[in-house]
């Protein structure tokens, strides 16, 4: 059971990625005034926790609603994140995520996709499928990574005054090379998943 927690923890940490969306936080962040921070932060963590809540449970009757297949969600899912992996190794003038308005993020681009990103949905729509108590660690696994956004993003600008800019490019484009390999091998899992069907 504790190995299970472990490697749903470590999996789904690399798949939201906190360290490495530090820059965007950041940079999303950066005309908000600094008391108001905290609280946007604590609110776009809550919001992508509970949408990956939601997608672990009626995830698989959504795509069902939409006639859409595990394996459609899972290519589309390597290929974003993939294109997301490029961006973080080569760094591009809007941004990870592209060009955002000015003003508040809300929702957009912090909880969804930044947290609550295709692949992270496409993992714990995994994980619906599996036994009650085999959920029951997802859930306190998905709990547990929460904190650890919180506690990334609420000290992402000491961390970052720490580690200064170069650690934090380094960091990021390493984090990118992992996410581009868990890309590809997402994209293999989804072509093997479309094959099985044929």
């Amino acid at each position: 059971m504790t190995q299970d927690f472990f490697q749903t923890f470590i999996l789904l940490l690399l798949v939201t990625d906190p360290f490495g969306n530090v820059p965007l936080f950041a940079t999303a962040l950066a005309t908000v005034p600094p008391a108001r921070r905290p609280k946007i932060v604590v609110r776009e963590c809550l919001i992508a926790f509970v949408v990956l809540l939601v997608f672990m449970f009626f995830g698989s009757h959504f795509l069902k609603a939409l006639s859409l297949s595990e394996a459609s969600l899972r290519i589309a899912g390597s290929v974003i994140l993939l294109l997301i992996a490029i961006r973080m190794i080569f760094p591009h003038p809007d941004g990870v995520l592209g060009r955002s308005e000015g003003g508040e993020p809300f929702i957009v681009p912090l909880a969804i996709p930044a947290l609550a990103g295709p692949s992270a949905l496409a993992t714990v729509l995994l994980f619906s499928r599996e036994s009650t108590g085999e959920v029951v660690i997802h859930v306190a696994a998905l709990g547990a990574v929460v904190i650890v956004w919180l506690a990334v993003f609420l000290g992402a600008e000491r961390l970052q005054k720490v580690l200064g800019p170069q650690v934090m490019t380094a960091f990021e484009r390493l984090m990118g090379l992992i996410l581009a390999a868990m890309s590809i091998e997402m994209l293999l899992g989804g072509i093997r998943e479309f094959v099985k069907t044929l």
